[in-house]
């Protein structure tokens, strides 16, 4: 199975966001106020590379640059 997540998933963490209605019937998601959290930049990570392996609780991860400079992480 593979998963793919943007940049703006990752820094938005599910259990701070709460589903709100809106007249066209589909639900978005509006996250509290909470306490900021550090940034990394991107290229610190990628280091000039277009890939870096990512190991997480023992599965490993691949974060990807695409041309467009867009983030796709995938298992």
């Amino acid at each position: 199975m593979q998963a793919t997540l943007t940049a703006a998933s990752i820094l938005r963490p599910a259990s701070a966001s709460k589903g709100v209605s809106h007249a066209d019937g589909l639900a978005s998601q509006r996250t509290e106020p909470s306490t900021p959290t550090a940034a990394v930049d991107s290229s610190s990570l990628l280091q000039g590379q277009k890939a870096v392996a990512i190991s997480h609780n023992g599965s490993v991860y691949r974060l990807q640059a695409t041309k467009l400079g867009k983030l796709i992480l995938t298992k």
